[in-house]
């Protein structure tokens, strides 16, 4: 199945009604729209977990004060043309805009979605500066989706990357192997063949996104001697209960994958419908506690906004303001910020809510 690409292709494929199309205009030339064939038919219903990443909605148009172009701060530490360097020790690649799906509540979303990668001038000048900061071990690729590109352009490029010698890790952040699984051949695992340590992180919301396509390619890459982790967004009406992050972390383990991150949903602009509270992903975190083994439940996480880093949310870095809704956030350096959750109303009847969901 070809993928839908505009509204007028969700229009003809049922996704979204005649009479919606119009509304939803403003929303289609904020962010563009691409859902993967493999997607598509994974969607049960118009409002599944899977149709609501990918559908657009008119709730996109609804853009709050605290919400940004930029939530995660990558500008404020991009020393060269498609490089943040964050953190001492690693840096991120952003190889190109494109992606084989456009998630609605996509942190990026004022960066990604245009056509084009970066030429291999900007890759050169981007891999000289790691090549000269001995103190970077690791560099991640991300975009977009690093593996939207060519397996030869891939290898190319894991090449540059395993020829810096102070350089012992590469990373892969990517939707490819559940949203566009055909793309997980023989060539595209061989094009890691390196000498770094290799991680890919499959970014995956839901256990519904797994086909056995999904499961075969990541078997693949398994075999491969390729670390698999995973990175979720905690998504209100996706997976904000106890059953959906159980049955997404059960699936993941069962294709080899260690669940590794679960996102507190950015500050993006447009996606305040998709944020939970922090009090009731606290809930979530400890309700799984006891249903599930060690290696199943991953660490529960937020981007700080400005670009101050990620933390974990505990009580080492996370504490609950004066009033419901308001929080102290503690960087890794030390510095403190405030939160505010988009629907301050949660208190303990409604964690308690959360909980029973079970």
């Amino acid at each position: 199945m070809k993928a839908a690409v505009s509204l007028g292709d969700l229009v003809a494929r049922g996704l979204v009604e005649a009479a919606e199309a119009p509304a939803l205009l403003p929303v289609e030339q904020s962010f563009r729209i691409r859902l993967s064939g493999a997607m598509q038919g994974a969607i049960a219903t118009r409002d599944d977990p899977v149709a609501r990443q990918f559908i657009p909605s008119v709730q996109e148009l609804d853009i709050k004060p605290d919400e940004s172009g930029d939530p995660i701060g990558d500008e404020v530490h991009s020393p060269v043309k498609g490089l943040t360097h964050r953190y001492p020790d690693r840096v991120i690649l952003h190889v190109t805009k494109t992606c084989e799906v456009y998630c609605r509540f996509c942190f990026r979303r004022e960066a990604v979605g245009d056509e084009g990668h970066l030429s291999q001038d900007e890759i050169i000048a981007a891999l000289d500066y790691v090549s000269v900061n001995p103190a970077i071990r690791e560099v991640i690729l991300t975009g977009g989706d690093p593996l939207v590109l060519s397996p030869r352009r891939i290898k190319d490029l894991v090449e540059r990357i395993g020829a810096i010698s102070t350089v012992d890790t590469l990373r892969i952040h990517t939707r490819v192997p559940v949203v566009a699984p055909e793309r997980m051949t023989e060539a595209l695992v061989s094009a890691f063949e390196t000498r770094l340590t290799v991680i890919l992180v499959l970014h995956a919301n839901h256990a519904a996104e797994f086909t056995d396509a999904a499961r075969a390619g990541l078997r693949a890459m398994q075999r491969a001697g390729i670390m698999l982790l995973s990175q979720s967004v905690l998504l209100r009406g996706v997976n904000d209960s106890l059953p959906a992050l159980e049955e997404l972390f059960r699936e993941m383990l069962r294709c080899g994958v260690k669940p590794y991150y679960l996102h507190h949903c950015d500050l993006a602009k447009g996606v305040s419908h998709f944020r939970t509270t922090i009090a009731d992903g606290m809930a979530l975190m400890r309700g799984l506690r006891g249903k599930l083994a060690g290696p199943l439940i991953p660490t529960y996480v937020i981007d700080i906004a400005g670009g101050f880093g990620k933390v974990p949310i505990t009580p080492d870095y996370v504490v609950a303001g004066a009033t419901p809704g308001e929080w102290r956030i503690t960087d890794w350096r030390g510095g403190v910020h405030d939160y505010r959750d988009p629907h301050c109303t949660t208190d303990a009847q409604s964690v308690q809510t959360i909980l029973q969901k079970a």
